[in-house]
């Protein structure tokens, strides 16, 4: 088979459960194409050395008639700030060069547990703190759709890596956009679930993170189901983990009749660029196309409070002794622009703290709101398509706004912790990818999962392979 790079991560685990294909084959695939085409995009920073003889392993489990995990033999990659054990972890930076961890995120080992092979580690920007996966350790990461733009971060580098066809299937972290940004940048599917439903043990920052998440990115929705159905569930160590309640099945959505589906491009999210907003409104008539019933709608505590705005004031307190802990006593040269920036900026007063908590709050209690009249809300994952490199200012639907405006859409679901889904649905004027977001009230993967199906199926994308 000549394609085993083009198949999803569910395609090649039948391939290989049915003996059609081999572990092996589909492992040096896979090799073989981060070969050929990651030496211009550099979403690649460390190959795990084990992979073909985990592969052989695996090979000799199908042989033997073993029973398999539903992903038995099938590689997949990682983001370079989840501990591999093993294979270097080093965080996108000099400080952490040479880093090799003692044990796998629990995200890690339950994507072994379930069969899956480590196959790579993938770029990041410096700490996972930034839109553009750039850094002084490993370089910068291009988009395989076009080499001048950004796969975006902070898990761009995983993006670009399973968009170009080196991995089927990976692992992001996001605190503010950074699953759904760059598999809207690069054109393929990711899920944050809501917080705390993938424990984040064996993740940088350790603490604070109840805005961090960890979740799965793939170029089909199915991929996306059947990791989370491996990845969900509490550690015994991830305190947020263990705080939420039992996993609803990805099959098995409490409304299997039409949904009550609601979509908003403005306001409350800062300037939508009009190919970005006719994406979103191509979504939701696609929903009401289905059967479903479609509005659209105004949310007054996005407008009351701008996320991105409160997430800012309340973040770069809680951030900031992460990164003077792992920079203390360090060279200059080994600290990158964002850690320079982070250090740099000022300490929000108390006063704005408590406030940004109660914002927070008010925007919690306006999605409660939301959702007691609706199931699902379709909203932009960013307002544009991935920009040109190092760009820090967008001129977007008659308003100018620094790169930090490109979160203003996804934060929200960072600070109330619910989940969001994001999937291609759309193409720019000159080629590029344009993502939508999914977004469901707390707990309620499987809604998002089904609709996403839905929309998969109808999806007017038919290039989803880039030319490289």
């Amino acid at each position: 088979m000549t394609n085993l790079t083009r198949y999803d991560a569910t395609h090649l685990a039948e391939l290989i459960r049915n003996r059609d294909v081999s572990p092996v084959e589909v492992v040096q695939a896979h090799l073989d194409r981060i070969a050929e085409v990651d030496p211009s995009i550099n979403a690649i920073v460390t190959i795990a050395d084990q992979a073909l003889a985990e592969a052989k392993m695996a090979e000799a489990a199908v042989l033997r008639g073993d029973d398999l995990g539903p992903l038995h033999g099938v590689p997949f990659t990682v983001k370079d700030s989840i501990d591999t054990a093993g294979v270097l972890t080093q965080r996108g930076s000099p400080i952490f060069k040479g880093r090799n961890p003692d044990a796998d995120a629990t995200s890690v080992a339950r994507l072994k547990g379930a069969g899956g092979i480590l196959l790579a580690k993938t770029n990041l920007p410096e700490f996972s703190y930034w839109i553009e996966s750039d850094n002084l350790l490993s370089g910068r990461t291009n988009n395989p759709w076009n080499l001048a733009r950004t796969p975006g971060g902070s898990s761009g580098g995983e993006s670009a890596a399973i968009a170009a066809g080196m991995s089927p299937l990976g692992l992001g972290t996001d605190l503010a956009i950074s699953v759904r940004g760059p598999a809207a940048q690069t054109g393929i599917t990711s899920l944050k679930a809501t917080h705390g439903r993938v424990p984040m043990t064996g993740i940088w920052p350790r603490a604070p993170r109840r805005f961090w998440h960890v979740g799965p990115m793939a170029r089909s929705v199915r991929d996306i189901a059947l990791a989370y159905s491996v990845l969900a569930g509490p550690d015994g160590q991830d305190a947020f983990s263990s705080s939420i309640g039992p996993v609803q099945p990805a099959s098995g959505a409490l409304n299997t009749g039409p949904l009550r589906v609601g979509w908003l491009v403005e306001p409350g999210f800062g300037p939508i660029d009009p190919e970005v907003a006719a994406t979103v409104r191509a979504a939701a008539g696609a929903m009401r196309q289905a059967g479903h019933t479609v509005d659209a709608v105004r949310i007054p505590a996005l407008e009351r409070d701008f996320a991105l705005d409160v997430f800012n004031r309340l973040h770069i307190m809680e951030m900031k002794p992460a990164f003077q802990a792992a920079t203390a006593g360090r060279r200059d040269d080994e600290i990158y622009l964002m850690a320079r920036t982070m250090l740099a900026t000022p300490d929000t007063s108390m006063a704005d703290f408590i406030d940004a908590e109660q914002a927070a709050e008010r925007l919690r209690d306006g999605f409660a709101d939301y959702f007691s009249r609706y199931d699902l809300l379709i909203t932009p994952v960013q307002p544009i398509p991935a920009q040109p490199h190092g760009t820090t200012e967008f001129r977007i639907n008659g308003q100018t706004v620094d790169a930090t405006y490109l979160q203003g859409s996804t934060v929200p679901l960072n600070l109330t912790g619910l989940p969001g889904m994001s999937m291609r649905f759309g193409t720019s004027h000159d080629g590029m990818p344009i993502g939508i977001q999914l977004v469901a009230t707390w707990q309620a993967e499987a809604t998002l999962l089904r609709a996403a199906a839905q929309l998969e199926a109808v999806s007017p994308v038919r290039d989803r392979h880039p030319s490289l």
